[in-house]
C-alpha cells in the first residue's frame, strides 16, 4: 500500500503541471488574459484542441496598448 502511494503522487503532480502548463506559462509571462487562459484550460483542457488553443494563447505576445490623445 505505501509503495503504491510513493509512485502515485509524483505522476499525479506531473500530470497536474502538464495539464495546467498553458496557465503556468501565462502566469510566468505576465499575460493580461490569465483568467481567460485558466478558464479555457480548466473547462476545455481535457480536449487536445482546447489545451493547444490555451497554450498558443499563453505563448502569443500581447499587443502593445493603444493610447489615444484627445486635444482640447
Amino acid at each position: 500500500m505505501a509503495l503504491e502511494s510513493i509512485f502515485f503522487f509524483p505522476f499525479f503532480g506531473f500530470g497536474f503541471v502538464l495539464y495546467f502548463l498553458p496557465w503556468i506559462i501565462a502566469l510566468i509571462r505576465g499575460k493580461r488574459d490569465t483568467v481567460g487562459i485558466f478558464l479555457l484550460n480548466f473547462f476545455l483542457g481535457w480536449t487536445f484542441i482546447g489545451w493547444l488553443v490555451a497554450l498558443v494563447w499563453a505563448v502569443k505576445a500581447d499587443p502593445p496598448p493603444v493610447v489615444h490623445y484627445v486635444q482640447r
